[in-house]
Protein backbone atom coordinates (compact mmCIF):
# COMPACT_ATOMS: atom_id res chain seq x y z
CA UNK A 1 0.00 0.00 0.00
CA UNK A 2 1.27 3.28 -0.90
CA UNK A 3 0.25 7.41 -1.04
CA UNK A 4 1.41 9.76 -3.92
CA UNK A 5 0.84 13.41 -3.31
CA UNK A 6 -0.73 15.87 -5.42
CA UNK A 7 2.83 17.58 -5.74
CA UNK A 8 1.92 21.42 -5.11
CA UNK A 9 1.23 20.21 -1.46
CA UNK A 10 4.03 19.37 -0.13
CA UNK A 11 5.93 22.71 0.82
CA UNK A 12 9.16 24.17 2.60
CA UNK A 13 7.21 24.49 6.13
CA UNK A 14 4.09 22.50 6.33
CA UNK A 15 1.57 20.73 3.73
CA UNK A 16 -0.86 22.95 2.24
CA UNK A 17 -3.41 22.60 -0.74
CA UNK A 18 -7.07 22.94 -1.41
CA UNK A 19 -9.11 20.69 0.24
CA UNK A 20 -11.51 18.38 -2.51
CA UNK A 21 -9.00 19.30 -5.22
CA UNK A 22 -5.84 19.32 -3.80
CA UNK A 23 -5.71 18.13 -0.48
CA UNK A 24 -8.12 15.25 0.97
CA UNK A 25 -9.03 12.96 3.79
CA UNK A 26 -6.41 9.80 1.96
CA UNK A 27 -3.96 12.44 2.06
CA UNK A 28 -4.35 13.12 5.84
CA UNK A 29 -4.34 9.86 6.36
CA UNK A 30 -0.98 9.24 4.61
CA UNK A 31 0.55 12.09 6.71
CA UNK A 32 -0.33 10.23 9.88
CA UNK A 33 1.00 6.98 8.72
CA UNK A 34 4.37 9.11 7.56
CA UNK A 35 4.79 11.21 10.55
CA UNK A 36 4.09 8.59 12.82
CA UNK A 37 6.65 6.33 11.43
CA UNK A 38 9.24 9.30 11.62
CA UNK A 39 8.01 9.01 15.44
CA UNK A 40 7.92 5.89 15.87
CA UNK A 41 11.53 5.26 14.16
CA UNK A 42 12.99 8.42 16.63
CA UNK A 43 12.26 6.15 19.27
CA UNK A 44 9.07 8.17 20.19
CA UNK A 45 4.95 7.10 20.64
CA UNK A 46 3.02 9.80 21.64
CA UNK A 47 1.78 12.47 19.25
CA UNK A 48 -0.80 15.36 19.84
CA UNK A 49 -3.23 16.79 17.21
CA UNK A 50 -5.12 19.92 17.01
CA UNK A 51 -7.17 21.99 14.26
CA UNK A 52 -8.52 25.46 13.14
CA UNK A 53 -11.51 26.85 12.55
CA UNK A 54 -11.54 25.82 8.75
CA UNK A 55 -14.74 23.37 7.87
CA UNK A 56 -12.98 20.93 6.50
CA UNK A 57 -10.55 20.71 9.50
CA UNK A 58 -12.47 18.05 11.61
CA UNK A 59 -12.89 15.50 8.76
CA UNK A 60 -8.88 15.68 8.19
CA UNK A 61 -8.38 15.53 11.62
CA UNK A 62 -10.51 12.18 11.70
CA UNK A 63 -8.19 11.08 9.40
CA UNK A 64 -4.87 12.37 10.39
CA UNK A 65 -5.75 10.57 13.54
CA UNK A 66 -6.71 6.96 11.69
CA UNK A 67 -3.31 7.39 9.98
CA UNK A 68 -0.96 8.20 13.35
CA UNK A 69 -2.67 5.27 15.15
CA UNK A 70 -2.19 2.52 12.09
CA UNK A 71 1.66 3.66 12.57
CA UNK A 72 1.71 2.61 16.55
CA UNK A 73 1.58 6.37 17.63
CA UNK A 74 -0.53 7.01 20.79
CA UNK A 75 -2.43 10.31 19.87
CA UNK A 76 -3.49 12.92 22.46
CA UNK A 77 -6.63 15.06 20.63
CA UNK A 78 -6.42 18.48 22.03
CA UNK A 79 -10.00 19.70 19.86
CA UNK A 80 -10.15 23.11 18.51
CA UNK A 81 -7.96 26.26 18.59
CA UNK A 82 -4.89 28.21 18.09
CA UNK A 83 -1.59 26.18 16.37
CA UNK A 84 0.75 27.48 19.70
CA UNK A 85 -1.59 26.01 21.89
CA UNK A 86 -0.72 22.92 20.01
CA UNK A 87 2.99 23.48 20.19
CA UNK A 88 2.43 24.19 23.58
CA UNK A 89 0.67 20.86 23.78
CA UNK A 90 3.56 18.83 23.18
CA UNK A 91 5.70 20.43 25.65
CA UNK A 92 2.77 20.28 28.57
CA UNK A 93 1.77 16.55 27.80
CA UNK A 94 5.28 15.06 27.10
CA UNK A 95 4.62 14.63 23.46
CA UNK A 96 7.28 12.82 21.11
CA UNK A 97 5.65 15.03 18.16
CA UNK A 98 2.99 17.24 17.39
CA UNK A 99 0.22 18.24 14.00
CA UNK A 100 -1.92 21.09 13.66
CA UNK A 101 -4.59 21.32 10.79
CA UNK A 102 -4.60 25.01 9.69
CA UNK A 103 -4.75 26.87 6.84
CA UNK A 104 -3.53 29.64 8.52
CA UNK A 105 -4.27 33.03 6.68
CA UNK A 106 -4.94 31.23 3.39
CA UNK A 107 -8.46 31.31 1.64
CA UNK A 108 -11.40 29.32 3.17
CA UNK A 109 -10.86 26.26 0.84
CA UNK A 110 -7.31 26.08 1.59
CA UNK A 111 -6.25 23.77 4.43
CA UNK A 112 -2.95 22.09 5.69
CA UNK A 113 -0.52 20.28 8.93
CA UNK A 114 2.45 21.96 10.51
CA UNK A 115 4.34 19.71 12.94
CA UNK A 116 7.04 19.85 15.23
CA UNK A 117 9.45 16.57 15.85
CA UNK A 118 10.12 16.73 19.60
CA UNK A 119 10.43 20.15 20.14
CA UNK A 120 12.13 20.76 16.87
CA UNK A 121 10.50 22.48 13.77
CA UNK A 122 9.34 19.63 11.05
CA UNK A 123 10.67 21.00 7.92
CA UNK A 124 12.20 20.89 4.13
CA UNK A 125 13.96 17.36 3.65
CA UNK A 126 11.49 16.37 6.72
CA UNK A 127 8.46 17.66 4.86
CA UNK A 128 9.80 15.93 1.59
CA UNK A 129 10.38 12.23 3.18
CA UNK A 130 6.82 12.02 3.97
CA UNK A 131 6.44 11.85 0.26
CA UNK A 132 8.51 9.39 -0.40
CA UNK A 133 7.60 7.27 2.75
CA UNK A 134 4.35 7.28 1.34
CA UNK A 135 5.11 6.66 -2.23
CA UNK A 136 7.25 3.34 -0.96
CA UNK A 137 4.29 2.19 1.15
CA UNK A 138 7.49 2.35 3.92
CA UNK A 139 5.35 2.77 6.87
CA UNK A 140 5.31 1.29 10.66
CA UNK A 141 2.37 -0.60 11.80
CA UNK A 142 0.76 -0.91 14.61
CA UNK A 143 -3.18 -0.20 16.56
CA UNK A 144 -2.28 3.16 18.57
CA UNK A 145 -4.44 4.44 21.52
CA UNK A 146 -6.43 7.66 21.23
CA UNK A 147 -7.38 10.06 24.19
CA UNK A 148 -9.08 13.54 24.20
CA UNK A 149 -7.50 16.23 26.39
CA UNK A 150 -8.73 19.89 27.18
CA UNK A 151 -5.67 22.26 27.82
CA UNK A 152 -7.21 24.83 27.51
CA UNK A 153 -7.31 26.24 30.77
CA UNK A 154 -3.71 25.02 31.62
CA UNK A 155 -2.20 27.20 28.47
CA UNK A 156 -4.10 30.69 29.86
CA UNK A 157 -2.69 30.02 32.79
CA UNK A 158 0.85 29.41 30.98
CA UNK A 159 -0.16 32.94 28.91
CA UNK A 160 -0.60 34.37 32.23
CA UNK A 161 2.50 32.92 34.30
CA UNK A 162 4.67 36.06 35.53
CA UNK A 163 2.39 38.81 34.29
CA UNK A 164 3.36 42.00 35.58
CA UNK A 165 1.64 44.50 33.86
CA UNK A 166 -0.26 47.84 33.73
CA UNK A 167 -4.21 47.07 33.52
CA UNK A 168 -4.12 48.87 30.05
CA UNK A 169 -7.56 49.17 27.48
CA UNK A 170 -6.97 47.18 24.72
CA UNK A 171 -9.39 46.09 21.62
CA UNK A 172 -8.83 42.65 20.45
CA UNK A 173 -9.53 41.54 16.58
CA UNK A 174 -9.46 37.52 16.28
CA UNK A 175 -10.99 37.91 13.20
CA UNK A 176 -12.75 34.78 13.64
CA UNK A 177 -9.98 32.69 13.99
CA UNK A 178 -9.06 29.89 15.82
CA UNK A 179 -7.59 31.86 19.10
CA UNK A 180 -11.19 33.40 19.56
CA UNK A 181 -12.12 30.56 22.41
CA UNK A 182 -8.42 31.55 24.18
CA UNK A 183 -8.57 35.22 23.83
CA UNK A 184 -11.69 35.23 25.53
CA UNK A 185 -10.27 33.25 28.72
CA UNK A 186 -6.98 35.41 28.62
CA UNK A 187 -9.14 38.85 28.68
CA UNK A 188 -11.40 37.65 31.24
CA UNK A 189 -8.26 37.86 33.40
CA UNK A 190 -6.03 40.56 32.09
CA UNK A 191 -6.37 43.79 34.01
CA UNK A 192 -7.82 46.89 32.61
CA UNK A 193 -10.90 47.19 29.69
CA UNK A 194 -10.65 44.74 27.39
CA UNK A 195 -13.32 44.77 23.87
CA UNK A 196 -13.36 41.75 21.64
CA UNK A 197 -14.16 41.94 18.20
CA UNK A 198 -15.02 38.57 15.98
CA UNK A 199 -13.67 35.70 18.81
CA UNK A 200 -16.48 33.58 17.56
CA UNK A 201 -14.57 30.70 15.60
CA UNK A 202 -15.86 30.85 11.85
CA UNK A 203 -14.18 29.50 9.08
CA UNK A 204 -15.93 31.60 6.47
CA UNK A 205 -14.35 34.36 7.88
CA UNK A 206 -17.93 36.79 7.53
CA UNK A 207 -16.33 39.73 8.91
CA UNK A 208 -12.30 40.24 7.36
CA UNK A 209 -9.63 38.46 6.09
CA UNK A 210 -7.82 37.25 9.10
CA UNK A 211 -4.04 37.93 8.02
CA UNK A 212 -3.25 41.10 10.13
CA UNK A 213 0.00 41.99 7.72
CA UNK A 214 -2.48 43.80 5.45
CA UNK A 215 -3.60 46.96 6.79
CA UNK A 216 -7.04 47.09 5.07
CA UNK A 217 -7.83 44.15 7.64
CA UNK A 218 -7.20 46.38 10.62
CA UNK A 219 -9.43 48.81 9.86
CA UNK A 220 -12.56 47.65 11.94
CA UNK A 221 -9.49 47.56 15.31
CA UNK A 222 -8.56 51.42 14.56
CA UNK A 223 -12.25 52.37 14.62
CA UNK A 224 -12.35 50.40 17.82
CA UNK A 225 -9.12 52.28 19.42
CA UNK A 226 -10.91 55.41 18.31
CA UNK A 227 -13.74 55.26 19.39
CA UNK A 228 -13.16 53.26 22.79
CA UNK A 229 -10.01 55.79 23.59
CA UNK A 230 -8.18 53.02 24.00
CA UNK A 231 -4.28 52.60 24.55
CA UNK A 232 -3.88 50.22 21.36
CA UNK A 233 -5.24 46.92 19.28
CA UNK A 234 -3.87 43.79 18.80
CA UNK A 235 -5.06 41.66 16.10
CA UNK A 236 -4.19 38.01 15.27
CA UNK A 237 -3.96 35.60 11.79
CA UNK A 238 -6.27 32.79 11.18
CA UNK A 239 -4.15 30.30 13.48
CA UNK A 240 -3.36 32.34 16.32
CA UNK A 241 0.35 32.69 15.74
CA UNK A 242 1.12 35.70 14.05
CA UNK A 243 0.32 39.15 15.48
CA UNK A 244 -0.48 42.40 14.16
CA UNK A 245 -0.78 46.25 16.01
CA UNK A 246 -2.17 49.54 16.22
CA UNK A 247 -1.25 52.03 18.96
CA UNK A 248 -3.71 54.60 20.25
CA UNK A 249 -3.78 56.81 17.53
CA UNK A 250 -4.56 54.12 14.73
CA UNK A 251 -0.88 53.45 13.22
CA UNK A 252 -0.05 50.38 12.20
CA UNK A 253 3.20 49.23 14.62
CA UNK A 254 4.67 46.88 12.26
CA UNK A 255 6.35 43.73 13.12
CA UNK A 256 9.80 45.23 13.56
CA UNK A 257 8.10 47.95 15.19
CA UNK A 258 6.70 45.37 17.84
CA UNK A 259 10.05 43.27 18.14
CA UNK A 260 12.11 47.03 18.69
CA UNK A 261 9.58 46.86 21.81
CA UNK A 262 9.64 44.02 22.84
CA UNK A 263 13.66 43.58 22.74
CA UNK A 264 13.84 46.46 24.82
CA UNK A 265 12.14 44.49 27.60
CA UNK A 266 14.24 41.79 26.77
CA UNK A 267 17.21 42.88 26.78
CA UNK A 268 16.70 44.70 29.96
CA UNK A 269 17.00 40.60 31.64
CA UNK A 270 19.17 39.23 29.37
CA UNK A 271 21.93 41.77 29.01
CA UNK A 272 23.84 41.31 25.64
CA UNK A 273 21.10 39.14 23.63
CA UNK A 274 21.51 37.90 20.50
CA UNK A 275 18.13 39.48 18.48
CA UNK A 276 17.09 37.79 15.62
CA UNK A 277 15.05 39.29 12.69
CA UNK A 278 14.82 38.46 9.33
CA UNK A 279 16.35 40.06 6.15
CA UNK A 280 12.64 42.01 5.29
CA UNK A 281 13.07 44.03 8.57
CA UNK A 282 13.65 48.15 9.25
CA UNK A 283 17.55 49.24 9.95
CA UNK A 284 16.31 50.71 12.74
CA UNK A 285 15.48 47.71 14.44
CA UNK A 286 19.31 46.29 14.07
CA UNK A 287 20.04 49.82 15.37
CA UNK A 288 17.93 50.21 18.14
CA UNK A 289 19.04 46.08 19.46
CA UNK A 290 22.68 47.26 19.32
CA UNK A 291 22.03 50.19 20.96
CA UNK A 292 20.52 48.72 23.86
CA UNK A 293 23.67 46.61 24.36
CA UNK A 294 22.21 43.59 22.23
CA UNK A 295 23.45 41.55 19.16
CA UNK A 296 21.61 42.09 16.08
CA UNK A 297 21.13 38.85 14.18
CA UNK A 298 19.92 39.34 10.22
CA UNK A 299 18.55 35.36 9.28
CA UNK A 300 16.16 33.98 6.85
CA UNK A 301 12.81 34.50 6.18
CA UNK A 302 10.71 31.79 7.38
CA UNK A 303 9.25 30.41 10.83
CA UNK A 304 10.92 27.02 10.61
CA UNK A 305 14.48 28.44 9.72
CA UNK A 306 14.55 31.12 12.47
CA UNK A 307 13.32 28.50 15.18
CA UNK A 308 16.61 26.84 14.06
CA UNK A 309 18.53 29.69 14.18
CA UNK A 310 17.14 30.61 17.93
CA UNK A 311 18.78 27.47 19.35
CA UNK A 312 21.77 27.39 17.53
CA UNK A 313 22.75 30.58 19.33
CA UNK A 314 20.83 30.61 22.02
CA UNK A 315 18.64 33.70 21.05
CA UNK A 316 16.18 34.90 23.91
CA UNK A 317 13.46 36.53 21.49
CA UNK A 318 13.58 36.74 17.55
CA UNK A 319 10.44 37.74 15.09
CA UNK A 320 8.98 38.29 11.62
CA UNK A 321 7.89 41.01 9.63
CA UNK A 322 5.15 38.73 8.95
CA UNK A 323 4.46 38.75 12.82
CA UNK A 324 5.56 35.51 13.94
CA UNK A 325 7.59 36.37 17.14
CA UNK A 326 9.52 34.26 18.83
CA UNK A 327 10.19 33.98 22.63
CA UNK A 328 12.65 31.38 23.88
CA UNK A 329 13.15 33.86 27.54
CA UNK A 330 10.94 32.31 30.02
CA UNK A 331 8.84 30.50 27.09
CA UNK A 332 9.49 28.04 24.68
CA UNK A 333 10.72 29.46 21.50
CA UNK A 334 7.81 28.78 18.97
CA UNK A 335 5.97 31.70 17.34
CA UNK A 336 2.82 32.44 19.81
CA UNK A 337 0.78 35.12 18.68
CA UNK A 338 -1.48 35.39 22.38
CA UNK A 339 2.18 34.78 24.45
CA UNK A 340 3.18 37.78 21.91
CA UNK A 341 0.15 40.08 23.18
CA UNK A 342 0.93 39.33 26.46
CA UNK A 343 4.72 40.02 26.59
CA UNK A 344 3.50 43.73 24.40
CA UNK A 345 2.03 44.08 27.19
CA UNK A 346 4.16 43.87 29.85
CA UNK A 347 6.65 45.69 28.10
CA UNK A 348 4.61 48.45 27.19
CA UNK A 349 4.16 48.66 30.92
CA UNK A 350 7.90 48.73 31.55
CA UNK A 351 8.56 51.07 29.28
CA UNK A 352 6.31 54.08 30.43
CA UNK A 353 2.59 52.77 29.82
CA UNK A 354 1.77 53.97 26.17
CA UNK A 355 2.39 52.12 22.85
CA UNK A 356 1.55 55.20 20.86
CA UNK A 357 5.16 57.21 22.36
CA UNK A 358 7.25 54.27 22.13
CA UNK A 359 5.88 54.37 18.01
CA UNK A 360 6.34 58.18 18.32
CA UNK A 361 10.16 57.89 18.99
CA UNK A 362 11.01 55.65 16.42
CA UNK A 363 12.65 56.95 13.89
CA UNK A 364 10.30 58.43 10.60
CA UNK A 365 11.51 55.77 7.44
CA UNK A 366 9.38 55.73 4.44
CA UNK A 367 9.06 52.31 2.89
CA UNK A 368 7.18 49.95 0.95
CA UNK A 369 5.31 46.84 1.57
CA UNK A 370 6.38 43.75 0.66
CA UNK A 371 5.92 43.76 -3.36
CA UNK A 372 5.73 40.38 -5.62
CA UNK A 373 6.75 39.86 -8.68
CA UNK A 374 6.13 36.69 -10.43
CA UNK A 375 8.99 34.78 -11.79
CA UNK A 376 9.09 30.69 -12.45
CA UNK A 377 10.20 28.32 -10.10
CA UNK A 378 13.43 27.44 -12.11
CA UNK A 379 14.00 31.12 -12.84
CA UNK A 380 13.71 32.56 -9.29
CA UNK A 381 16.78 31.76 -7.62
CA UNK A 382 18.81 32.09 -10.74
CA UNK A 383 17.38 36.37 -11.28
CA UNK A 384 18.88 36.14 -7.78
CA UNK A 385 22.44 34.65 -8.64
CA UNK A 386 22.43 37.03 -11.34
CA UNK A 387 21.42 39.68 -9.33
CA UNK A 388 24.09 39.15 -6.60
CA UNK A 389 26.79 38.88 -9.58
CA UNK A 390 26.02 41.93 -10.97
CA UNK A 391 26.25 43.58 -7.26
CA UNK A 392 29.38 42.56 -6.31
CA UNK A 393 30.68 43.32 -9.47
CA UNK A 394 29.49 46.75 -8.98
CA UNK A 395 30.86 47.15 -5.39
CA UNK A 396 28.00 47.64 -3.53
CA UNK A 397 27.59 46.99 0.43
CA UNK A 398 25.42 43.55 -0.07
CA UNK A 399 24.02 41.26 2.92
CA UNK A 400 23.18 37.78 1.07
CA UNK A 401 21.67 36.22 4.20
CA UNK A 402 18.75 35.33 2.02
CA UNK A 403 18.99 37.10 -0.90
CA UNK A 404 20.26 40.44 -1.98
CA UNK A 405 19.72 43.21 0.73
CA UNK A 406 21.90 46.30 -0.41
CA UNK A 407 22.22 49.03 2.01
CA UNK A 408 22.79 52.75 0.44
CA UNK A 409 23.20 56.40 1.28
CA UNK A 410 19.60 56.83 0.65
CA UNK A 411 18.63 53.44 2.51
CA UNK A 412 18.40 49.92 2.01
CA UNK A 413 16.84 47.54 -0.84
CA UNK A 414 15.99 43.80 -0.96
CA UNK A 415 15.54 41.35 -3.21
CA UNK A 416 14.68 37.52 -2.70
CA UNK A 417 13.15 34.24 -3.58
CA UNK A 418 10.28 33.44 -1.84
CA UNK A 419 10.30 29.42 -0.58
CA UNK A 420 6.51 29.36 -0.85
CA UNK A 421 5.71 30.83 -4.46
CA UNK A 422 7.04 31.34 -7.78
CA UNK A 423 7.34 35.05 -7.34
CA UNK A 424 10.51 37.21 -6.64
CA UNK A 425 9.98 39.55 -2.77
CA UNK A 426 11.31 42.53 -2.87
CA UNK A 427 11.18 45.58 -0.28
CA UNK A 428 12.77 48.87 0.35
CA UNK A 429 13.03 51.58 3.07
CA UNK A 430 14.45 55.03 3.04
CA UNK A 431 14.53 58.26 4.88
CA UNK A 432 12.57 60.40 2.20
CA UNK A 433 10.30 59.96 -0.33
CA UNK A 434 13.04 60.84 -3.25
CA UNK A 435 15.30 58.33 -1.77
CA UNK A 436 12.73 55.93 -2.13
CA UNK A 437 12.35 56.56 -5.42
CA UNK A 438 15.97 56.31 -5.99
CA UNK A 439 15.67 52.66 -4.24
CA UNK A 440 13.09 51.51 -6.36
CA UNK A 441 14.84 52.16 -9.84
CA UNK A 442 17.73 49.99 -8.85
CA UNK A 443 15.45 47.05 -7.83
CA UNK A 444 13.51 48.02 -11.42
CA UNK A 445 16.89 48.07 -13.19
CA UNK A 446 17.98 44.79 -11.60
CA UNK A 447 14.32 43.23 -12.44
CA UNK A 448 14.70 44.30 -15.91
CA UNK A 449 18.59 43.09 -16.34
CA UNK A 450 17.16 40.02 -15.65
CA UNK A 451 14.10 39.77 -17.61
CA UNK A 452 11.87 39.87 -15.14
CA UNK A 453 8.39 42.24 -15.49
CA UNK A 454 8.03 45.12 -12.98
CA UNK A 455 4.78 44.50 -12.74
CA UNK A 456 3.51 43.14 -8.97
CA UNK A 457 1.11 40.00 -8.20
CA UNK A 458 -1.04 39.86 -5.49
CA UNK A 459 -0.94 38.19 -2.33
Amino acid sequence: MSHDFHPTTLREYDIRGIVGSTLGEDDARAIGRGFGTRVRRNGGRKVSVGYDGRLSSPVLEAALVEGLRASGCDVARIGMGPTPMLYYSVYALDCDGGIMITGSHNPPDYNGFKMMLGSAPFFGDDIRNIGELAAAGDWESGAGGVESVDIKAQYVDRLLQNFDGLPLNIAWDNGNGAAGEILEMLAARLPGRHQLLYTKIDGTFPNHHPDPTVEANLADLKKAVADGKLDFGIAFDGDGDRIGAVDGKGRVVWGDQLLMILAEAVLAEVPGGTIIADVKASQSLFDHVAARGGVPLMWKTGHSLIKAKMKEVDSPLAGEMSGHIFFAHDYYGFDDALYAAVRLIRAVSKLGGSLTRLRDAMPEMVNTPEMRFQCSEERKFEVVREVLERLRASGAQVNETDGARVNTADGWWLLRASNTQDVLVARAEARSAAALERLMGEINAQLAASGVEPVEVGH
